[in-house]
């Protein structure tokens, strides 16, 4: 289950994640199985990941990000445009701390 975020901590994360550039890339087959496998490797790892989503509709471009979230287990901070900002926190070593709710 995602991390249920409070406004303070996306505002937190939304800086944080300003200078990242994409690491993820969903292409016109959508969410497959190896995305989200790279999506759970990239927020182990680094706990908040840029995702450009190429995807023309704006409902689908909507659907996939749920999609990737919810299969991931990763909580949406921001979604601007082609571009969704993902959190969610390392089990080995985290590296964000957030601000208190």
């Amino acid at each position: 289950m995602a991390a249920v975020l409070s406004n303070p901590q996306k505002r937190y994360l939304r800086g944080l994640a300003h200078d990242l550039k994409p690491v993820i890339l969903v292409g016109a087959k959508g969410i497959t199985d190896n995305l989200v496998a790279e999506a759970g490797i990239a927020l182990e790892r680094h706990e908040l990941i840029k995702v450009r989503v190429a995807a023309g509709d704006r409902e689908l471009r909507d659907e996939w990000i749920g999609l990737l979230c919810e299969r991931a287990d990763a909580a949406l901070v921001a979604r601007i445009g082609n571009i969704a900002v993902l959190y969610r926190r390392s089990q080995d070593k985290p590296l964000i701390v957030l601000p208190k709710a």
